[in-house]
């Protein structure tokens, strides 16, 4: 199955729209490969990939609704105003923009509104998020110990997707996580951490350059544990 996934594989290669998570034929057929397997709680997940006439691409599934593809940690460039502009240098912006566009800065999330924005919508529009993905994953991991985040109320109407895995733990393993945390089960962030009271970006040239680094840490080790899940 080893040849099926490259995990070097910039799926902007294979997006007419410029946004793989819409139009990539080939990222849904690694969702599928990658995702319908056994869960936490012991049930068998089923995915079939499902078009429309538009060309757009969803995963229809066995237990909950469709799901859709979504690009896990931003590279910043070309957002807020511009404001990050100079602070890499062009290969540097580059090398983050492709790693963060390989199988191992992508995951699913249910696809369709329910009670306001969907998950991804709700990350990306929020101001104290900012479409982080360490971020994200503490208000998961806030929401499996029943505890309030800034996506609190987005995360509850989807329950039934997060049910699906029973605990964060079995949210990690199943989504090759485990180098988001640390060994006691708390988010590794890529930027300093203030329980959400500080800015989401980076405030500094140093600190740019330190999350570029840790994100592509993170990538380069969930495609490493993704390459060796279909190997066994």
């Amino acid at each position: 199955m080893t040849e099926q996934i490259d995990i070097d594989f910039d799926f902007r290669k294979d997006s007419k729209c410029g946004d793989p998570d819409t139009d990539s034929p080939k990222l849904y057929e690694t969702h599928k490969l990658l995702w319908s397997k056994e869960l936490p709680n012991g049930k068998e997940f089923t995915l079939e990939i499902k078009g429309d006439s538009y060309g757009r691409f969803l995963l229809k599934n066995n237990f909950t609704m469709n799901l859709s593809s979504d690009r896990m940690c931003p590279h910043f460039d070309g957002k807020y105003s511009n404001k990050f502009d100079g602070w890499l240098s062009d290969n540097e912006r580059e090398e983050l923009k492709h790693k963060v566009r390989t199988i191992g800065g992508h995951i699913v999330f249910p696809a369709h509104k329910k009670n306001g924005f969907t998950i991804n919508q709700a990350r990306g529009v929020s101001r104290i998020i900012c479409d982080r993905f360490d971020l994200t994953l503490e208000c998961i991991r806030r929401f499996y110990k029943d505890e309030e985040s800034p996506l609190s109320k987005t995360i509850t109407n989807y329950k039934d997707f997060f049910d699906l895995f029973v605990d964060f733990k079995g949210y990690v393993d199943f989504f090759h996580l485990q180098d988001f945390v640390d060994q006691n089960g708390q988010i590794e962030f890529s930027l300093p951490f203030d329980n959400f009271n500080r800015p989401p970006l980076p405030q500094t040239i140093d600190e740019y350059k330190k999350y570029k680094e840790h994100t592509l840490d993170l990538m380069d080790n969930r495609n490493k544990r993704i390459l060796k899940s279909i190997s066994s």
